[in-house]
């Protein structure tokens, strides 16, 4: 199901400000915001709960959420325990 029409993106309203706009180190802490067209080409640091993660805006990246672009958890890859299956293989033969 998509979003209503009448509802429209939301942006803090920090982010509009001319504060935001001068600021060298720009920091994102609302991660639900949309990303705005004129943050095109500009770096931003998104927090993601436990560190600041560097992200450039790029156009393909406008209308998306700034929390999609900083996972907030960590990947494990599931790794087989090759002990167990070598004590298997010999019991086996």
């Amino acid at each position: 199901m998509s979003k209503s029409n009448w509802k429209l993106n939301f942006i803090d309203p920090y982010l509009l400000s001319t504060k935001f706009k001068k600021e060298q180190k720009k920091i994102i802490w609302s991660r639900n915001s949309t990303i705005p067209s004129f943050l095109i080409g500009q770096a931003v640091f998104i927090y993601n709960g436990i560190q600041m993660i560097k992200v450039h805006i790029t156009r393909e990246k406008v209308g998306f959420k700034f929390g999609e672009f900083a996972p907030t958890r960590k990947f494990t890859r599931k790794v087989k325990n090759l002990k167990k299956d070598s004590k298997k293989k010999s019991k086996g033969k």
